[in-house]
């Protein structure tokens, strides 16, 4: 297993926007949902602060916690911020986590062994008194085989009840991606716990509404890092999806995995997420001059010498009016 993991400075840093997600009622995540309807799942809020977080560590590969923020630098877009107003080490986190499995027919034949390693988080990685996850399975359509829980029992036999049933040809890994970020994510206090997502998938979408974009969007204003295990079924050597997955990392601050059939370095990984997100940085700041049109912003975030590494997300999008 081999993770692709960024360690240079400086690195580019996103948005988690604080946002309340009021929903009256929630759809069942088992039928697909047209464009109509997703246009009422848009999140549309415009605010004018910016919520990171990031994990540092030195060239040992243990976590840094006692930066101080005069230590850092922050550009966004090549300006300085108009103003910080957090900064907080947040230590030995909760942990909050989305595990999504791609059960369309080109991963039919990894299901076995991305069941294997969920289960492998489920029974030696999640804290029973502090811990929860959810499950979803998604190809065509997405659905929610297991809600939030903390039992490791519970979630394991969520997990083997994936791919039960048979599916209706393509993926909407986007689509799936939004809505475990809005309809899960978005239900709960995301700024005191590392929040991430489990993508079991090749990387290939063929029938979302959403974007890759507005996926990254999603997962960026609620905090949520995507965490990815990438299978390469056979004749995949011209896909692009192992680019896709590598976007959706950087972009929202995670990594992709690369699965070689060795259960300790399986774990290792799973080990380098829970690091990752259990030692962690909170830093809200206003940026200069922030306009409601929807670009990018990378950010760049300097460290002192004594930082080898960085888990941070490339940037974020500007919220629209």
């Amino acid at each position: 297993m081999h993770a692709i993991r960024r360690s240079f400075i400086p690195f580019w840093i996103p948005y988690g926007v604080l946002i309340v997600l009021l929903l009256t009622s929630v759809r069942p995540l088992d039928s697909k949902i047209n464009a109509q309807e997703l246009t009422s799942y848009r999140l549309r809020v415009p605010v004018d602060e910016v919520s990171l977080s990031f994990h540092v560590a030195d060239r040992h590969g243990l976590a840094v916690n006692d930066l101080k923020l005069e230590e850092l630098s922050l550009l966004d877009n090549g300006s300085a911020p108009e103003k910080i107003t957090v900064f907080e080490p947040l230590q030995d986190a909760s942990i909050r986590a989305g595990i999504l499995l791609d059960t369309s027919e080109s991963m039919r034949e990894f299901l076995a062994s991305n069941r294997a390693i969920s289960i492998e988080y489920a029974q030696r990685v999640l804290r029973q008194k502090t811990d929860q996850a959810f499950v979803m399975e998604f190809g065509y359509l997405s659905k929610v085989i297991q809600p939030w829980t903390g039992e490791p029992a519970v979630l394991a036999a969520g997990v083997r009840r994936v791919g039960a049933g048979r599916e209706l040809g393509g993926t909407a890994m986007f689509d799936t991606i939004y809505r475990a970020c809005f309809s899960e994510f978005g239900r709960i206090d995301r700024g005191v716990t590392g929040n991430f997502v489990l993508l079991f998938s090749d990387g290939e979408d063929n029938a979302s509404h959403m974007s890759l974009k507005e996926a990254v969007d999603a997962c960026q204003r609620t905090n949520t890092a995507i965490y990815s295990f990438r299978s390469e079924p056979k004749g995949s050597f011209f896909s692009g999806g192992a680019k896709t997955l590598a976007e959706l990392a950087a972009k929202t601050g995670g990594l992709v995995f690369h699965d070689n059939g060795s259960e300790a370095e399986i774990y290792e990984d799973l080990r380098v997420i829970e690091d990752d997100l259990r030692n962690q940085y909170r830093l809200v700041y206003k940026p200069a001059g922030l306009k409601h049109d929807g670009t990018f912003h990378r950010i760049e975030l300097k460290a002192p010498e004594r930082v080898d590494q960085m888990t941070i997300r490339s940037g974020y999008y500007a919220p629209m009016h």
